[in-house]
């Protein structure tokens, strides 16, 4: 048996009076999401438990079997095991996105205008980290680059009890009343403050501007946390495993976890990642391994923008690119099994992450059902005999053990 999780970042949605009271994941052309919600084991699932925020952190850490109120202890900490930044014991890892701050003309005030900075690219990303460092790295403080605007701050010996809004949480917002508040705030505050001369000065800033894009600004330091602790997957489950990702979120859950990362080219986090090459380097990983996992960012990303445009046509690509090839090139398995579903929901309407539960589908090759929906999307709450789990955590072990029941489950009944 091989077993392949497909995560749409965000995919979830709300219904949108632009769609006709439909959501994007049920306008969006899905023939083969469509086939295996027809055919698979249909259910409905809390990935981000009631107490704790709606992030990508705490719904995957949930998805790959983890209970998120045992194992997580910050966002950052995750990216800098992906990113090979080793955490002692006593350092903090703060998430540092390079945002785009909208001022008012006497410079008193500023909107969080693009927590993204436009999605700038990798490399003009690199050199301003670069030059943050020039400038403001000390004994106890550094900066790590990443992917796009995605970085990383390592405070050694930092402080953790600080309340930090995600940039995402506030676009459009003024950002006095969201800057970071507790002990501590004052090294934040101070970094992010100085880095808006440093960041406003540079080349790369300069010709963004010239060229139209927005600027790269500010840095917005959140998502604190220490180095987790946690049995690997197959200490867990007793299986091998490889995970795809184009986030340092993700693929640093990947490395806590001893799966293999496929480094994939061309894997942006966005609408143009290679989605393609997500799924077939998926399906090579599956000759040597037992269970791959596979997460593409761009729905995610859409519903920040608040474009349904945009997520309809992520959501069309996950599709055919990587749906449609895993689902032809398993068939060279004797049997395979398929987990399909998005972490949390990122409506356009909020442009945030949400904590509703979302839909999932699981298809097992030897199965073959015949469900009354039309496609996969989130109207799969609405039916009756449906898998149901108020804990995501135990979705994994369900999806790698079950056996057929061909009937309604709740959770607590297995």
């Amino acid at each position: 048996m091989k077993y392949i999780v497909i995560i749409g970042d965000g995919m979830a949605d709300r219904p949108l009076k632009e769609l006709g009271g439909k959501t994007p994941l049920q306008v969006a052309f899905t023939p083969n999401m469509d086939k295996i919600a027809k055919r698979g084991e249909l259910g409905l699932v809390r990935t981000i438990p009631e107490e704790m925020s709606a992030g990508s952190d705490v719904a995957n850490l949930s998805i790959l079997g983890y209970d998120p109120r045992v194992y997580y202890t910050g966002r950052a900490p995750l990216e800098a095991a992906a990113m090979g930044v080793e955490l002692a014991s006593d350092d903090v890892a703060y998430r540092c996105n390079l945002v785009t701050l909208r001022y008012n003309k006497e410079r008193t005030r500023a909107i969080l205008e693009d927590y993204s900075a436009g999605h700038i690219s990798t490399e003009e990303a690199r050199q301003l980290i670069q030059a943050l460092n020039e400038s403001l790295a000390t004994d106890e403080i550094r900066f790590y680059p990443g992917i796009s605007y995605r970085h990383l701050m390592l405070w050694k010996g930092g402080q953790i009890e600080v309340e930090c809004i995600p940039p995402h949480d506030i676009i459009g917002k003024e950002i006095t009343e969201y800057l970071p508040c507790g002990r501590g705030e004052e090294v934040l505050r101070g970094l992010m403050e100085a880095s808006v001369e440093i960041l406003e000065s540079h080349p790369v800033n300069r010709k963004r501007l010239q060229e139209g894009k927005p600027p790269a600004n500010s840095i917005w330091l959140w998502g604190q946390g220490r180095r987790p602790s946690m049995p690997s997957f197959k200490e867990r489950y007793g299986l091998s495993g490889a995970l795809v990702s184009a986030v340092d979120l993700t693929k640093g859950l990947g490395v806590c976890l001893g799966l293999e990362i496929l480094n994939v080219p061309g894997v942006t986090g966005y609408i143009d990642t290679n989605y393609l090459g997500k799924a077939e380097y998926s399906l090579k990983a599956l000759e040597r391994h037992d269970f791959v996992y596979i997460h593409i960012e761009a729905p995610d990303e859409a519903g920040h923008s608040g474009d349904p445009k945009i997520k309809i046509k992520a959501i069309e690509d996950i599709d055919a690119l990587v749906v449609g090839t895993v689902l032809r090139g398993a068939k060279a398995f004797d049997r395979f099994r398929v987990l399909l579903m998005p972490d949390h929901a990122t409506p356009i309407e909020v442009r945030t992450h949400t904590k509703e539960p979302v839909p999932f589908v699981i298809y097992d090759s030897s199965e073959d059902r015949s469900n009354p929906v039309d496609g996969f999307s989130e109207a799969i709450k609405e039916l009756e005999d449906i898998t149901v789990f108020e804990q995501g955590y135990k979705l994994m072990e369900y999806f790698l053990k079950r056996t057929d029941t061909k009937g309604l489950f709740r959770e607590g009944e297995a």
